[in-house]
């Protein structure tokens, strides 16, 4: 049996995560890019833009959560949002990503929001189905919409 660690990643984990960061990408349909990635996080980590949970088995990277902080006016309090969830094939069904969410749960509540929020795909049923059993709730009263900047 190999344990799953879960720890909040610091600046010297970088060059675990891009890997992990850059098939994250890919599986979101985003062509493989491990420099970009890499300068991604690290800028994230350099502005103290996102707070980063790496999990861990048998010593190796097994998947990592990446939350962004925002703030509900009408509650007035702190959320996060849950922008990247993301565990390698070799990790699936094996618990990593229930560790992840337990870890980002913790620090948020720990934090004082009021909640965290995500958005998943419509067809990644496997996704739904750990959320739901996890005690997440599908909003039933927000459409989500986006608003693109224009090509040049």
């Amino acid at each position: 049996m190999n344990p799953i660690l879960v720890r909040q990643a610091v600046l010297a984990d970088v060059d675990a995560l891009a890997p992990l960061f850059d098939r994250y990408r890919q599986f979101q349909g985003q062509a493989a890019d491990p420099a970009a990635c890499r300068a991604f996080l690290l800028d994230r980590f350099n502005h103290g833009e996102s707070v980063v949970f790496l999990a861990s088995r048998a010593g190796r990277p097994a998947g990592f959560a990446q939350l962004y902080p925002s703030f509900s006016s009408t509650a007035l309090s702190r959320v996060f949002i849950l922008n990247d969830l993301f565990v390698a094939e070799e990790g699936r069904l094996a618990g990593v990503a229930s560790a992840l969410l337990q870890a980002v749960e913790g620090y948020a509540w720990s934090c004082g929001a009021c909640r965290v929020s995500l958005n998943v795909t419509r067809v990644n049923g496997p996704a739904q189905r750990l959320y739901e059993a996890k005690g997440w709730l599908r909003d039933g009263e927000f459409f989500m919409y986006h608003r693109h900047r224009p090509a040049p």
